[in-house]
């Protein structure tokens, strides 16, 4: 490249060199930056670095200067995002499991970007992909882009819905037949992500998880459905749809022992009227969409909640629970040995 042209980058490589390689704690001299420079194949003078620097506190870059004279060093105080932001973003990658261990690989090479070198290892040191349960479908990173186009555009989408076998292989639903739908918005809910569609023909909104979802191609159809999703309150639709399964929401009322007020709260929401009953319990009545998800939330507080009405829901918990005992009924001993352990 010609000289003129590496002059006219001097700046620019300057600005990269003091946000990949300084912070607080790592200063850079004039001497280091000039070598870095140099190393570029630009000519620094002394004075020349220092106008530099002036040029990007002026541009907005939040230039520091350590000491004076020869002993003065350079680094960049602030960012767009602070460490603690970027181990939150981290974090945050590292726990969804839509996201692939490769794309959560390849994210947080990105981010680490966005740190110092130096800060950068502070959040290598927080990295625990391993072992973390992340979905094997690596293109639901596309899927998610495609699905927001759709919503933007105001516009129908089609796609193959599946599930997985015992083999692992997926299992069209509908024999492969595509499901055509307007979508609304994007759920993150209990570590996954859901579309919020309108179903023309079931004339009701539904939910696809984003992972099951393959073949997403965005319709030259105006969607459709749009009072029905106008009528949801998206923030309360997601407590109260369970599993997000689909499914007509009814009143459901509920009794529980005191101390699990937190836990009903967690999932019904702090705006949820508690009504006492006798000095050990309280009362809720909660919009819901009973699911599988729903009978075994409630489940696991044992005999410490109870579902006091309608009838079907209390018939349907029922149900759930006479099925599950079928499977223990026998009586016999489920190790091989017959004997059991102390």
């Amino acid at each position: 490249m010609p000289r003129s042209a590496q002059q006219k980058l001097k700046i620019l490589y300057l600005m990269d060199y003091l946000l990949q390689n300084t912070d607080e704690a790592h200063p850079a001299t004039l001497a280091q930056i000039r070598a870095h420079l140099t190393g570029r194949g630009v000519a620094a003078e002394r004075k020349s670095i220092y106008d530099d620097l002036e040029s990007l506190r002026e541009y907005g870059l939040d230039v520091v200067c350590t000491g004076a004279g020869r002993g003065s060093a350079y680094y960049v105080a602030s960012r767009d995002f602070e460490l603690p932001e970027l181990k939150l973003l981290v974090d945050s990658v590292q726990a969804s499991r839509f996201i692939t261990h490769k794309k959560t690989a390849a994210l947080i090479k990105k981010i680490e970007r966005l740190a110092s070198v130096h800060e950068a290892r502070a959040l290598q040191r927080q990295v625990y992909v391993t072992g973390r349960i992340k979905t094997m479908n690596e293109s639901i990173y596309y899927n998610i882009d495609a699905l927001h186009s759709g919503i933007s555009l105001g516009r129908m989408i089609r796609f193959r819905y599946f599930d997985l076998d015992v083999d692992k292989l997926r299992r069209f639903r509908r024999n492969g037949a595509y499901y055509t739908v307007s979508p609304y918005a994007l759920i993150w809910d209990s570590e996954n992500y859901y579309l919020v569609a309108y179903d023309g023909e079931a004339a009701e909104i539904r939910n696809y998880r984003v992972d099951k979802m393959t073949g997403i191609a965005v319709l030259d159809v105006p969607r459709d459905g749009l009072e029905a999703f106008r009528s949801l309150d998206m923030a309360a639709y997601s407590r109260k749809v369970f599993g997000m399964f689909s499914g007509t929401e009814e009143p459901v009322r509920m009794r529980f022992d005191n101390h699990l007020v937190g836990a009903v709260l967690d999932r019904l929401g702090t705006d949820t009227m508690l009504i006492p009953d006798g000095d050990r319990h309280f009362t809720v009545t909660a919009a819901l969409v009973p699911s599988p998800q729903f009978y075994a939330w409630l489940f696991g507080f044992g005999t410490m909640a109870e579902i006091l009405g309608p009838a079907p829901v209390v018939q349907a918990m029922r149900a759930q629970l006479s099925a599950v005992a079928a499977l223990y009924a026998s009586g016999e001993d489920p190790s091989p040995s017959g004997s059991t352990n102390s």
